[in-house]
């Protein structure tokens, strides 16, 4: 299969939302996330799958004109994530520019179901006094994905998970994360980025997800760069994105007609 790779990340998102426009199809759920369609205004979604692409990471300077995230959360989220706490809820939360009735529906000034900065720091996400185990093992966090980095360059394991066993069957009856989780992998001089998603939303969501993933590679990037010299000329390359279900609703299609 011969694959673009986009230059930048304006003609990776404008030929995105072309495929969305041109191969989506209108599905009526019974539920979005874990609430009953019925009693949301969102009506029935508008989706394609399977949505692939990659492009040539740019210069830092460039994300934010690029990508056009919302900045303002995205940047305050982005230090929740790589903060070492288990922030659950974030305060971001507060300032998230889609937010309704404090997002009530996800937990509010609560507790949410799940957040990043549980997932990428689940040592001691809960409250919990000792590092939580798996089957066999302690819990990793995303220290140990920088960990091997450094002690192996050229590993093909630095995997950052973001869903977890408790998610699987969504058995809790609770909202279960869109991301899967993010690799890592340098070969030649370049540190690839891959971010696999389940499910992701074009208008709400898309944007700040790619940003997002890019600042946690920079992130990476930089922790490697400071302690150990063998990583000073590294380069972020290639980031490589996989979406399950790529959607909007029903009403918004003609926002993508713009």
């Amino acid at each position: 299969m011969i694959t673009t790779i986009y230059p930048n990340f304006t003609t990776a998102i404008r030929e995105v939302q072309r495929k969305l426009l041109n191969i989506g199809r209108v599905v009526e759920l019974e539920k979005w996330q874990s609430i009953n369609v019925k009693d949301t205004p969102r009506g029935k979604m508008f989706e394609a799958l399977h949505i692939y692409f990659q492009v040539h990471i740019p210069e830092e300077s460039r994300w934010v004109e690029d990508i056009k995230p919302n900045v303002e959360w995205a940047y305050e989220h982005y230090k929740e994530r790589v903060s070492g706490l288990p922030l659950n809820p974030p305060p971001s939360h507060k300032i998230w520019p889609y937010a309704q009735k404090d997002n009530a529906e996800f937990g509010g000034d609560t507790q949410f179901s799940h957040t990043y900065p549980e997932r990428i720091w689940p040592k001691y996400a809960g409250n919990s006094k000792i590092p939580r185990k798996g089957i066999r093992y302690e819990y990793g966090d995303l220290n140990d994905v920088i960990n091997l980095l450094k002690k192996d360059p050229l590993t093909r394991q630095a995997f950052l998970p973001i869903w977890m066993a408790e998610d699987t069957g969504a058995a809790h009856g609770e909202r279960v994360p869109c991301t899967i989780g993010y690799h890592f992998i340098r070969r030649h001089g370049f540190l690839h980025v891959t971010y696999w998603i389940r499910s992701c939303d074009f208008l709400r969501h898309f944007r700040d997800d790619v940003y997002l993933a890019l600042m946690l590679a920079q992130f990476i990037l930089d922790a490697l760069r400071d302690s150990d010299k063998n990583w000073q000329d590294v380069k972020l390359g290639i980031y490589t994105m996989h979406i399950v279900n790529l959607h909007i609703f029903e009403p918004e299609i003609h926002l993508l007609k713009k």
